[in-house]
């Protein structure tokens, strides 16, 4: 597994990268994207999407702000990016928070074979059995991945890879991605990217870049990518100076982005396999 070349990769290709993506966020999720190496463009029009995600080379589909247009709009663009056979994310912001948000997500998934679902722990529970809570947008301090509980975690993943046939990333204290076959922990990352808002949608956004720029390889893409935002907000946090906040924070985070490599996330990155 390289995530060195995943990450670089990402920057020699420039993958365009169509999102249909929560509004809270949109322009940090732009900006993330470009820091990376990628480009970005959002369209939720439904008559707008079919034309905008066949020039493009991945697909992000956020399902944290709905409406009857955007939800038309993801099936619209899902469907046509999966006939191209662009990589495709789900970001199910909220699923068990609401029945809309949860059949929402779960009847993309049915129409959609995602290259990549992320989420954090209640929001995969919800989708993978069908129901669930949520605590909005946040997920249940009862569900979160632990070192007790980290094996049994990880087989949930493996499980629910299999069933889906998408790479499952699971987001939080400790992030887990898994395919069918194996599991990757990775513990990179800082509490206080938990009070800011829209850090997930922005990894969402530049984990769809790092799909595209590896469509060989989907697994080590998405590790590499959540190992380089958890570090960046490392690397951020770390470089705040006296009277700078939350605003500060965010904003470093992305220049961390923009300046890192692959050898310099090789170098940071905390990850194991299980």
């Amino acid at each position: 597994m390289n995530i060195a070349k995943a990450f670089d990769n990402v920057r020699a290709k420039t993958p365009l990268v169509h999102n249909i993506t929560n509004y809270v966020t949109v322009h940090d999720v732009a900006n993330i994207i470009l820091a990376c190496g990628g480009s970005p463009i959002m369209s939720d029009e439904p008559e707008d999407v079919e034309d905008i995600t066949t020039i493009c080379n991945a697909l992000n589909i956020n399902i944290g702000t709905l409406n009857k247009r955007s939800i038309e709009a993801m099936f619209v663009a899902g469907e046509k990016a999966a006939a191209l056979g662009h990589a495709l994310l789900l970001d199910p912001v909220g699923a068990g928070a609401s029945r809309l948000r949860t059949t929402t997500a779960l009847e993309l998934m049915g129409a959609v074979k995602f290259t990549s679902i992320r989420g954090n722990i209640s929001e995969i529970s919800t989708l993978a059995h069908g129901t669930g809570t949520t605590r909005g947008v946040d997920a249940d301090a009862a569900d979160a991945v632990t070192d007790a509980n980290l094996a049994a975690k990880a087989s949930f993943a493996k499980e629910f890879a299999a069933r889906t046939g998408s790479v499952i990333a699971i987001t939080g204290a400790i992030d887990l991605v898994a395919d069918q076959s194996r599991c990757c922990a990775i513990r990179n990352g800082t509490r206080r990217m938990g009070t800011i808002t829209g850090t997930g949608c922005q990894l969402s956004g530049m984990s769809a870049a790092f799909l595209a720029a590896n469509m060989d390889d989907p697994f080590t893409a998405q590790v590499a990518a959540i190992c380089a935002m958890g570090l960046a907000g490392e690397l951020a946090e770390k470089a705040l100076q006296p009277g700078e906040g939350n605003a500060t924070f965010g904003n470093r985070i992305i220049d961390a982005i923009s300046l890192m490599d692959g050898a310099a996330l090789e170098k940071g990155a905390r990850y194991e396999l299980l």
